[in-house]
């Protein structure tokens, strides 16, 4: 569950930093009661950022199937890949 906490806790850094690297998930900070800024560990964000990519592209594929794009087996692509990477 995402933590909120008031601005003035920034001023322990470290508890800030244990508290994201522990929980995974983003810390959201307020100011003056309202929505601030949030922040999360580095480990989050790459993976948060690793998910919008796959999002992005299973979306990009879910238009071209809907656009008619010729579907491929799956067998066949990977057959092809292995005479072509594996050695």
């Amino acid at each position: 569950m995402p933590q909120i906490r008031p601005i003035t806790d920034l001023r322990n850094t470290t508890e800030i930093s244990e508290t994201c690297h522990q929980s995974l998930e983003p810390i959201y900070i307020t100011k003056n009661g309202c929505g601030d800024l949030v922040i999360m560990s580095i480990e989050y964000y790459e993976r948060q950022l690793a998910r919008t990519a796959i999002y992005s592209k299973l979306a990009e594929a879910e238009k071209q199937t809907a656009d008619g794009a010729e579907l491929l087996d799956a067998d066949d692509v990977f057959a092809k890949l292995r005479i072509k990477y594996v050695k």
